[in-house]
Protein backbone atom coordinates (compact mmCIF):
# COMPACT_ATOMS: atom_id res chain seq x y z
CA UNK A 1 0.00 0.00 0.00
CA UNK A 2 2.90 2.79 0.74
CA UNK A 3 3.64 2.24 -2.93
CA UNK A 4 0.30 2.72 -3.92
CA UNK A 5 0.27 5.80 -2.07
CA UNK A 6 3.85 7.38 -3.51
CA UNK A 7 2.79 6.25 -7.11
CA UNK A 8 -1.08 8.56 -6.53
CA UNK A 9 0.98 10.99 -4.99
CA UNK A 10 3.32 11.49 -7.85
CA UNK A 11 0.47 11.11 -10.29
CA UNK A 12 -1.17 13.83 -8.85
CA UNK A 13 1.96 15.81 -8.92
CA UNK A 14 2.27 15.06 -12.73
CA UNK A 15 -1.13 15.87 -13.19
CA UNK A 16 -0.69 19.51 -11.01
CA UNK A 17 2.39 19.96 -13.35
CA UNK A 18 0.73 18.99 -16.53
CA UNK A 19 -2.45 21.31 -15.33
CA UNK A 20 0.50 24.63 -14.66
CA UNK A 21 2.02 23.90 -18.28
CA UNK A 22 -1.52 23.75 -19.75
CA UNK A 23 -2.22 26.49 -18.09
CA UNK A 24 1.07 28.47 -19.43
CA UNK A 25 0.33 27.16 -22.53
CA UNK A 26 -2.94 29.10 -23.01
CA UNK A 27 -1.66 31.97 -21.36
CA UNK A 28 1.26 32.26 -24.26
CA UNK A 29 -1.14 31.51 -27.19
CA UNK A 30 -3.69 34.13 -25.75
CA UNK A 31 -0.58 36.86 -25.68
CA UNK A 32 0.40 35.04 -28.84
CA UNK A 33 -2.96 36.02 -30.50
CA UNK A 34 -2.94 39.45 -28.69
CA UNK A 35 0.77 39.94 -30.38
CA UNK A 36 -0.70 38.69 -33.91
CA UNK A 37 -3.58 40.98 -34.04
CA UNK A 38 -1.70 44.53 -32.83
CA UNK A 39 0.57 43.67 -35.53
CA UNK A 40 -2.19 43.26 -37.80
CA UNK A 41 -3.29 46.27 -36.51
CA UNK A 42 -0.25 48.17 -37.11
CA UNK A 43 0.13 46.54 -40.58
CA UNK A 44 -2.83 48.07 -41.31
CA UNK A 45 -2.40 51.63 -40.11
CA UNK A 46 1.08 51.99 -41.86
CA UNK A 47 -0.48 50.93 -44.93
CA UNK A 48 -3.15 53.71 -44.65
CA UNK A 49 -0.65 56.08 -43.88
CA UNK A 50 1.45 54.95 -46.79
CA UNK A 51 -1.44 54.97 -48.94
CA UNK A 52 -2.66 58.70 -47.47
CA UNK A 53 1.10 60.02 -47.78
CA UNK A 54 0.77 58.57 -51.57
CA UNK A 55 -1.91 61.05 -52.44
CA UNK A 56 -0.88 63.66 -50.26
CA UNK A 57 2.11 64.13 -52.45
CA UNK A 58 -0.22 63.80 -55.69
CA UNK A 59 -2.12 65.94 -54.89
CA UNK A 60 0.74 68.26 -54.06
CA UNK A 61 2.35 67.85 -57.30
CA UNK A 62 -0.75 68.34 -58.99
CA UNK A 63 -1.03 71.99 -56.93
CA UNK A 64 2.43 72.69 -58.11
CA UNK A 65 1.56 71.81 -61.36
CA UNK A 66 -1.64 74.10 -61.55
CA UNK A 67 0.67 76.83 -60.03
CA UNK A 68 3.26 76.87 -62.88
CA UNK A 69 0.88 76.55 -65.16
CA UNK A 70 -1.17 79.97 -64.37
CA UNK A 71 2.24 81.46 -64.12
CA UNK A 72 3.05 80.53 -67.87
CA UNK A 73 -0.55 80.90 -69.42
CA UNK A 74 0.19 85.31 -69.15
CA UNK A 75 3.08 83.65 -71.65
CA UNK A 76 1.00 82.43 -73.79
CA UNK A 77 -1.60 85.14 -74.38
CA UNK A 78 1.94 87.60 -75.01
CA UNK A 79 3.05 84.32 -77.79
CA UNK A 80 -0.37 84.62 -79.36
CA UNK A 81 0.39 88.65 -79.13
CA UNK A 82 3.28 88.08 -80.42
CA UNK A 83 2.08 85.88 -83.43
CA UNK A 84 -0.50 88.45 -83.94
CA UNK A 85 1.78 91.24 -85.13
CA UNK A 86 4.17 88.64 -87.50
CA UNK A 87 0.80 88.10 -89.61
CA UNK A 88 0.71 91.51 -90.23
CA UNK A 89 5.02 91.59 -91.03
CA UNK A 90 5.28 94.93 -88.54
CA UNK A 91 8.98 93.66 -87.30
CA UNK A 92 9.40 95.99 -84.88
CA UNK A 93 6.17 94.76 -83.11
CA UNK A 94 7.20 91.54 -83.74
CA UNK A 95 10.40 92.23 -81.79
CA UNK A 96 8.97 93.82 -79.12
CA UNK A 97 6.62 90.95 -78.92
CA UNK A 98 8.82 88.43 -78.34
CA UNK A 99 11.50 90.68 -75.91
CA UNK A 100 8.14 90.45 -73.48
CA UNK A 101 7.24 87.05 -73.92
CA UNK A 102 11.04 86.65 -72.72
CA UNK A 103 11.03 88.90 -70.15
CA UNK A 104 7.51 87.32 -69.04
CA UNK A 105 8.45 84.05 -68.87
CA UNK A 106 12.05 85.42 -67.49
CA UNK A 107 9.92 86.23 -64.78
CA UNK A 108 7.99 83.08 -64.06
CA UNK A 109 10.45 81.05 -64.04
CA UNK A 110 12.50 82.94 -61.52
CA UNK A 111 9.48 83.57 -59.32
CA UNK A 112 8.86 79.29 -59.35
CA UNK A 113 12.56 79.61 -57.71
CA UNK A 114 15.00 79.24 -61.18
CA UNK A 115 18.07 80.82 -60.91
CA UNK A 116 20.72 81.42 -63.75
CA UNK A 117 24.46 79.93 -62.85
CA UNK A 118 27.11 82.43 -62.55
CA UNK A 119 29.75 81.51 -64.94
CA UNK A 120 31.82 85.08 -64.61
CA UNK A 121 35.21 83.59 -63.00
CA UNK A 122 36.85 80.41 -62.30
CA UNK A 123 35.63 76.89 -63.53
CA UNK A 124 33.65 75.26 -61.09
CA UNK A 125 32.76 71.32 -62.19
CA UNK A 126 29.94 71.39 -60.33
CA UNK A 127 27.62 73.58 -61.83
CA UNK A 128 29.81 74.14 -65.00
CA UNK A 129 30.64 71.54 -68.27
CA UNK A 130 34.02 72.26 -69.85
CA UNK A 131 33.17 71.77 -73.47
CA UNK A 132 36.20 73.23 -74.84
CA UNK A 133 39.84 74.42 -73.46
CA UNK A 134 41.63 77.24 -75.24
CA UNK A 135 44.56 79.09 -75.33
CA UNK A 136 44.14 82.32 -73.57
CA UNK A 137 45.78 85.21 -72.12
CA UNK A 138 42.73 85.04 -69.17
CA UNK A 139 44.09 83.32 -66.05
CA UNK A 140 44.18 78.87 -66.80
CA UNK A 141 41.22 77.23 -65.74
CA UNK A 142 38.71 80.44 -66.02
CA UNK A 143 35.46 80.64 -67.77
CA UNK A 144 36.03 82.57 -71.37
CA UNK A 145 33.22 81.99 -72.87
CA UNK A 146 29.34 80.56 -72.40
CA UNK A 147 27.76 78.22 -74.91
CA UNK A 148 24.67 77.22 -73.29
CA UNK A 149 23.63 79.64 -70.09
CA UNK A 150 23.05 76.99 -67.10
CA UNK A 151 20.21 76.67 -64.55
CA UNK A 152 19.09 75.95 -60.86
CA UNK A 153 15.93 75.74 -59.31
CA UNK A 154 16.94 76.12 -55.36
CA UNK A 155 20.00 74.75 -54.70
CA UNK A 156 19.81 72.01 -57.39
CA UNK A 157 21.50 72.03 -60.45
CA UNK A 158 18.76 71.98 -63.69
CA UNK A 159 21.55 72.20 -66.04
CA UNK A 160 24.88 73.02 -66.10
CA UNK A 161 26.31 75.91 -67.85
CA UNK A 162 28.38 74.58 -71.06
CA UNK A 163 31.06 76.84 -70.97
CA UNK A 164 34.97 77.23 -72.85
CA UNK A 165 37.56 77.54 -70.57
CA UNK A 166 40.72 78.46 -70.36
CA UNK A 167 44.05 76.47 -71.08
CA UNK A 168 47.43 77.18 -70.94
CA UNK A 169 48.91 79.58 -73.56
CA UNK A 170 51.06 79.02 -76.57
CA UNK A 171 53.81 80.70 -74.86
CA UNK A 172 53.38 78.39 -71.91
CA UNK A 173 53.46 75.18 -73.64
CA UNK A 174 57.43 75.10 -74.89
Amino acid sequence: MPEEVENTEEVEQVQVEVEVEVDETDALRAENEELIDTLQRVKADFDNYRKRAARDQESLVARAHERLVKELLPVLDDLERALGAAEQHEEAKLEDGVRLVHRSLADALEREGLAEIETNGRFDPHVHEALLTQPSKAKEGSVIEVLQRGYKLGDRVLRPARVVVAGPSDGDAA
